[in-house]
């Protein structure tokens, strides 16, 4: 067995003749917390993507807990254990909170061949699991359309954290969010009872005391991946060096 959770070893992406990804190798192991770096368009998304199996790598190979793995949907990599929490999220704004909270996966009651959605105990769940993130979810019959972004987006994450997501994959994860929801948010992230591994994929620089590698994202390369401590250290003395 692999001591890493995920490998992404030489993974290029191509569309047409843009290179979006190339010769992308990073490892993380069970429970450690990577924030990816960089501008818009420069990578960061379809990188998310070939994680999540939209997208198929054109070259190099994906391992997860030591095995080659190949993503034919976003159900193969969900069937893994591979939550992805997108900043435009995959909520339906007509839809009540429960409802976007199971999607499909609905707790059901009553005999084999008669099973009902219990209602019930969703909405329990729902708000419960919401309540852990810090967002106070009064009426879980409400729909989506009528909560706010950072609400949505927690009770993306929450969703993806009750389904026991291994890898959580979050892109821009409290871009609709203040400061102090941000905060509470991330915090409460990294204080779960189970410890998935976790991708932030952002273009801010204030989640970095909290990771435990970096990685660093231009023009579809991965140019600079490592330890938090090492990479700082690096562009410490880079920036010394231009002064």
């Amino acid at each position: 067995m692999s001591e890493n959770l995920i490998e992404f070893n030489n993974i290029s992406k191509f569309f047409g003749k843009v290179i979006a990804l190339k010769d992308v190798t990073m490892k993380l192991k069970k429970g450690e917390i990577m924030c990816l770096l960089g501008d818009n368009g420069a990578g960061k998304s379809t990188l998310i993507k070939t994680l999540a199996g939209v997208h198929k790598p054109d070259e190099g190979e994906i391992v997860i807990e030591g095995e080659k793995t190949v993503f034919d949907s976003p159900k193969d990599a969900l069937d893994l254990g591979i939550g992805t929490v997108y900043q435009d999220l995959a909520l339906v704004p007509l839809m009540s909170v429960t409802r976007n909270f199971f999607m499909g996966r609905e707790p059901l009651k009553g005999l084999p061949l008669l099973k009902t959605f219990d209602i019930e105990k969703a909405n329990k769940i729902a708000a419960e699991r919401m309540g852990q993130i810090g967002i106070d979810v009064r009426d879980p019959s409400q729909a989506v359309g009528t909560m706010s972004g950072g609400e949505r987006q927690c009770l993306a994450i929450s969703r993806a954290i009750y389904f026991g997501a291994k890898v959580l994959v979050l892109d821009e994860p409290t871009s609709s969010m203040d400061g102090g929801s941000e905060e509470r948010i991330i915090n409460n992230l990294l204080s779960l009872s189970y410890k998935p591994t976790i991708i932030i994929s952002t273009h801010r620089t204030n989640h970095l005391a909290r990771v435990d590698k970096i990685g660093v994202i231009i023009d579809g390369q991965l140019v600079q991946f490592g330890p938090r401590e090492t990479i700082l250290k690096q562009n410490n003395s880079n920036n010394k060096d231009d002064q």
